[in-house]
């Protein structure tokens, strides 16, 4: 019997595919062997991959979105006026071959030529500069987390029991009595009198919680946690300093609008310093008063105002799509007309994160519409299910917000505090 073939049309007809390395580049225009050229990472092997694609015809190319070694070669075929495709790598598997670099752009341009690559979501030039300054101070917040606890280990082989006695170790009370320490000051009186007049405990109370044994070498680890502790909370200063002057050099040409005052919503420790978000994000997202959600916090603004910006919500044709590319809604797996799964994907994306903590404070709110929806579906399906459902919910009403530039319009007014 003939063996019959299947041919598929091709869409992309003058594409390249690139296989994106650390070392080096492999790029394919066709499916011959000569036709693939290997090109190095440096600033000239990339103008000379941008040139050699230009000279052979190329109007579009495909890579992979490979760690951050893709992010040069993207720039630089941009700026040559070549349409680039960015996917994710679990879209180009090919198991039935055996894997080499040059299969791996000829696959990759054979895909990409039958349209068959979806695109990722990359945001604007001014939203990606701010998820990076974002980003980069949200490492710089988790590295002065790790010096504090461990802080408060050795303060504990000390015997320091600081933790008993005040609520928060790196407060005003407790980075008094630690530097202290750091100097050689060990005689209790004299730490308790660094006691904060908004502090619960006594005097005496914080006295008998700092009897220690010391030692040495606990002194030392612990002054070297502090130095490192002081020098973060520096670094996080500067970089508030520059989200600042970046927001408003972004804002200057914009029309300044005052959103209604908030009193419930509060600001925690690690909120930027010397802005109002409240009045950034009204003049960012052209009017629209995101901090009328329930739950919505300032680091959730901040996670929405550095990872998608206004002009990519536009990106996604309806809220539905925007809550399946944050992993929001159900992976629904049916044949025969029966559901067999409908679980949530896996992975979990920075404003994937900021969405549930918001929905997970939704559900410790006093009273509101979004609470009394988390209320009734953990009552269904537990609270992890509630506060998936919930963030959904919020994308959805953040979709719709800033798309059709509307208000949130409650049904009841919410006037209790945030917690």
């Amino acid at each position: 019997m003939k063996q019959k073939k299947v041919s598929m049309k091709i869409v992309n007809t003058h594409c390249a595919g690139i296989d994106v390395g650390s070392r080096s580049h492999y790029v394919a225009i066709g499916q011959m062997d000569s036709e693939v050229r290997e090109f190095g990472v440096y600033a000239q092997d990339l103008r000379e991959l941008c040139d050699w694609l230009k000279t052979n015809g190329i109007k579009s190319a495909a890579l992979e979105s490979t760690g951050s070694y893709w992010q040069n070669l993207y720039v630089e075929l941009i700026n040559s006026g070549i349409q680039v495709v960015l996917t994710s790598g679990r879209f180009t598997k090919n198991m039935n071959r055996k894997k080499t670099d040059v299969r791996d752009c000829q696959w990759i341009q054979k895909l990409h030529s039958l349209a068959l690559l979806p695109s990722s979501f990359l945001p604007d030039s001014s939203t990606e500069k701010l998820r990076t300054l974002c980003r980069h101070r949200a490492n710089m917040i988790d590295l002065k987390a790790d010096a504090s606890h461990k802080m408060q280990k050795f303060l504990k082989l000390l015997n320091f029991r600081l933790d008993v006695v005040v609520r928060d170790v790196t407060g005003l009370t407790g980075l008094k009595i630690i530097e202290d320490i750091c100097k050689g000051i060990l005689n209790p009186e004299e730490l308790s009198k660094n006691r904060h007049y908004n502090c619960r405990k006594s005097q005496n109370d914080i006295a008998k919680a700092l009897v220690s044994n010391e030692r040495d070498d606990y002194i030392f680890g612990l002054k070297q946690e502090f130095e490192r502790h002081q020098f973060y909370l520096q670094q996080i200063e500067k970089c508030d300093q520059k989200i600042t002057e970046f927001l408003n050099q972004l804002l200057k040409s914009s029309t300044p609008k005052e959103p209604e005052e908030k009193s419930y919503k509060r600001s925690n420790k690690n909120s930027i310093n010397g802005m109002d978000l409240n009045k950034v994000a009204f003049q960012y997202f052209q009017g629209v008063d995101l901090y009328q959600i329930p739950g919505v916090s300032h680091s959730t603004i901040l996670s929405i105002m550095s990872e998608i910006g206004p002009e990519g919500f536009t990106k996604f044709p309806s809220a539905k799509h925007f809550a399946s590319w944050l992993r929001l809604a159900p992976n629904n797996k049916i044949s025969g007309g029966k559901t067999l799964s409908n679980r949530i994907p896996k992975g979990s994306s920075r404003l994937k994160i900021a969405l549930r903590n918001a929905a997970n404070a939704v559900g410790n709110l006093k009273e509101s519409d979004l609470g009394r929806f988390f209320t009734k579906t953990a009552f269904k399906k537990g609270r992890q299910a509630a506060i998936t459902a919930t963030a959904r919910k919020i994308a959805v009403i953040l979709w719709n917000m800033i798309t059709k530039n509307e208000q949130y319009h409650p049904k009841t007014t919410y006037i209790f505090l945030d917690e």
